[in-house]
């Protein structure tokens, strides 16, 4: 495998209410050390992830070693965030940190199929910091405008589709194709999530100017 093959995938930024919807993960390689990677439904793929939210709730799960399980939730759902011997650094801030607390993690989508045959996502941390409300506001204003650019070059491919003079002269968007092809949820349901996640912003922004008035 080359250098540039095993240089770190950018973290893309998602919302919970997206990121538990790839539930479908693909390698583009037959290679072992190949990335895994999520089909995010708006048409691009993630190996890698940067989420911020609230952490509500931590609890060690594990048996015999820790293993610990945080909820963090943000304007559209909740993050589950497991971490265990193999992330130590991630493990300790779930042991430490006492909720609710501010919290930006970079880590991988991971998928797990329940006996009813229902795909769950969970978040494997890489790392996780304790974050001031201006952070993760400002996390929520990138990922909106990262999640629309997403939605637009989806629906732009979308439209040249369907369009009857599109034929070869289409822009080619595989990760979109992908997207059409495994998920029945349309994109727009995303776009009003961006929605609700910014006006999630002003209701704080009213409710600090009342509260200092």
């Amino acid at each position: 495998m080359s250098q540039a093959e095993l240089t770190r995938e950018v973290a893309r930024r998602v919302f919970a209410s997206e990121f538990n919807d790839s539930t479908y993960a693909f390698k583009e390689s037959d290679d072992e050390r190949a990335p895994n990677y999520a089909l995010l439904p708006t048409g691009d793929r993630a190996n890698r992830v940067f989420v911020a939210g609230t952490l509500t709730e931590t609890e060690d799960v594990g048996d015999e070693s820790e293993y610990w399980r945080g909820r963090v939730v943000d304007p559209t759902g909740t993050f589950f965030v497991y971490a265990g011997q193999y992330q130590p650094e991630a493990a300790s801030v779930l042991r430490e940190t006492e909720p609710p607390a501010y919290v930006s993690i970079v880590g991988k989508p991971r998928t797990y199929e329940t006996d009813d045959g229902t795909v769950n996502v969970s978040l494997r941390p890489e790392s996780i910091a304790v974050v001031d409300d201006a952070t993760r506001d400002r996390w929520v204003v990138e990922t909106a405008e990262r999640t629309l650019d997403r939605i637009e070059a989806f629906e732009e491919w979308e439209s040249e589709q369907e369009a009857p003079e599109s034929g070869s002269t289409a822009p080619t968007n595989e990760y979109a194709q992908m997207a059409r092809e495994q998920y029945d949820s349309p994109v727009v349901n995303y776009r009003n999530d961006v929605i609700q996640a910014l006006e999630s912003l002003e209701t704080v922004d009213s409710d600090d100017a009342e509260a200092s008035v």
